[in-house]
């Protein structure tokens, strides 16, 4: 079972049937599902026809999805409590090793500020440090005692190297006295004159190793010098090699601008950045810039695209951003076969019936799944507003007999709630071009041309009048900042039964006028012509304009 849920989801600018179509199959999935979740999502907003629809039946509008492209956020991240600026690199290899990471994040205040890899210690261990080295780090005595598992005989727990040599006091006091420097920190053995002549020339650490006791005499002296001793376990050989594993994260950690990714941000840009650093995990920070966890390419590699399901529609053109980067694992539509492409075999349903619903509905029937008042009403409402209410050469028998069925469970007179469903869509009063556009729109490709043809519904010449004077001079805008070729808008009068079309195009790739007349027999003006009978763009506009087209 796939763990992620599996969207149902219809095609951009969703019209009712897209939207109810989405809904009703995801809970039919779910009734027949075995644990796995089926969500309704959509990939426009919805219109005045389909809120009124929602709010009239009390049904959940669909989420919103932008994009499929995967998100940094649907990665498994690898998890690591980090470390903090001011530890020790024995503590952070030890870390690294107990949880298998090359890389941890850095963290100051408890904010990520970057990273330290294994290969920045194993850097610092090789490299060939002056015996100012450790002071230059200003490493604390807290990293000093937790590397030297020593304790404190004498001195300050907060107190910091920050000037001085590192020096070992193996010779004689006479001798020690032409190396040992002020603020030294000399490692030593138990030798009492050696200490004396350490604190005498002014260093400010003693190291005792092999747990050597320390003489109260010494301890005096250096309390009154303001010396740090410290006693460690191990032998000088070895304290010497460990000393310089004190040193802080942050002497040795990438300097440079922080590597790191957004949850927001998608694998796709990721991966690109990936490619060019030579780090194996980098970190994903949330909306609020803290540390969520580590991410690998082989991360990337091992991610599962979002399973979809496409309901009225099957066109890559019409899906919602991102289908590329998804898996199709079901179709169910009611349009012409486009170019849709699948990673493997997948269940496809296609129906030449008026709506994705009017299907949907024979899929409960065939499952034995009992169809609720909500869900009657939602399919009963998209099958009316596809065929405008049995009135488009696109009802089938079939179509009309559904609905009506799905009315009586929903308890709805099919033509009066096909009146109002039509009423509250065609108010335009305070809706901008932009949405009157899209609320209905799709892309086509014929003979190399790109087409867009949005469709609306409306009563009267009033309102036709009144979308012919706004949507002309927003159609060009449309033409000059697409792609497209072409672009017709549909007013559709349903208690008329026809239609007026608008269109703008490039006239020196084809004459739109001339076009429209051959395709519909009427006399076209510049950017109108008047199409009586035409009410569906799938069965009337788009074949006809097709024929024209390639024939012309």
């Amino acid at each position: 079972m796939n763990e992620k849920p599996i969207y149902v989801i219809g095609h951009k600018n969703p019209d009712t049937d897209s939207i109810c179509a989405a809904i009703a199959y995801a809970n039919l999935k779910n009734a027949l599902s075995n644990g796995q979740q089926y969500i309704a999502k959509r990939a426009g907003h919805t219109n005045r026809e389909t809120k009124y629809v929602l709010k009239f039946f009390n049904v959940k509008k669909p989420g919103y999805v932008d994009t499929l492209e995967p998100r940094i956020r649907e990665v498994t991240m690898r998890h690591t409590a980090g470390i903090d600026l001011e530890a020790s690199l024995k503590t952070a290899w030890e870390q690294m090793n107990e949880e298998n990471l090359r890389t941890l994040p850095v963290y100051k205040d408890g904010q990520f500020i970057g990273l330290i890899t294994q290969g920045d210690i194993a850097r610092s261990m090789m490299e060939e440090h002056a015996t100012t080295a450790l002071s230059s780090s200003a490493v604390s005595c807290k990293n000093i005692l937790e590397t030297l598992d020593g304790t404190l005989v004498v001195g300050d727990i907060n107190a910091v190297f920050r000037e001085g040599k590192v020096a070992i006091g193996a010779a004689n006091p006479e001798m020690m006295t032409q190396y040992i420097q002020p603020h030294s920190m000399v490692i030593m053995g138990n030798r009492s004159d050696a200490q004396i002549s350490a604190l005498e020339q002014g260093a400010d650490w003693l190291i005792v190793c092999l747990g050597a006791e320390v003489f109260e005499l010494i301890k005096k002296l250096a309390r009154e010098n303001g010396c740090n001793i410290i006693s460690t376990p191990y032998s000088t050989y070895r304290t010497a090699r460990l000393i310089n594993q004190s040193m802080p994260v942050r002497h040795v950690m990438y300097s440079g601008p922080a590597i790191s990714f957004h949850e927001s941000d998608f694998v796709k840009d990721a991966r690109k950045t990936m490619t060019k650093k030579r780090l194996r995990y980098f970190p994903v920070l949330d909306k609020d810039d803290q540390f969520m966890g580590m991410i690998s390419q082989r991360n990337l590699l091992d991610l599962h695209k979002q399973q979809v399901i496409l309901v009225d529609h099957n066109e890559q053109s019409q899906s919602v951003d991102g289908i590329e980067s998804a898996e199709v694992v079901e179709v169910v539509d009611h349009h012409r076969i486009g170019g849709i492409q699948t990673i493997s075999p997948v269940y496809f349903r296609n129906q030449p019936l008026g709506c994705t619903c009017t299907i949907i509905a024979q899929m409960y029937q065939e499952s034995g799944v009992e169809i609720t008042p909500a869900m009657a009403g939602i399919m009963c409402s998209a099958i009316l507003s596809d065929t405008l209410c049995f009135k488009s050469p696109t009802c089938t028998p079939v179509d009309e007999a559904v609905a009506r069925e799905l009315a009586k469970i929903a308890g709805i007179d099919p033509e009066e709630h096909a009146a109002n469903m039509f009423r509250a869509g065609s108010q335009i009063s305070d809706k901008t071009e932009e949405e009157i556009f899209y609320q209905d729109f799709k892309t086509f490709s014929v003979e190399g041309f790109q087409m867009g043809v949005g469709q609306v519904t409306v009563i009267g010449s009033e309102m036709v009048e009144e979308l012919r004077g706004r949507m002309l001079p927003y159609m060009q805008q449309v033409l000059e900042r697409t792609h497209l070729d072409m672009v017709f808008l549909m007013l559709t009068d349903i208690m008329k039964e026809s239609s007026e079309v608008l269109y703008v195009g490039n006239q020196r790739k084809l004459d739109l006028p001339e076009v429209v007349s051959s395709a519909f027999g009427v006399q076209a003006g510049p950017d109108s012509a008047e199409l009586p009978g035409v009410v569906s763009r799938k069965k009337q506009m788009m074949p006809s304009l097709t024929i024209a087209i390639q024939t012309m």
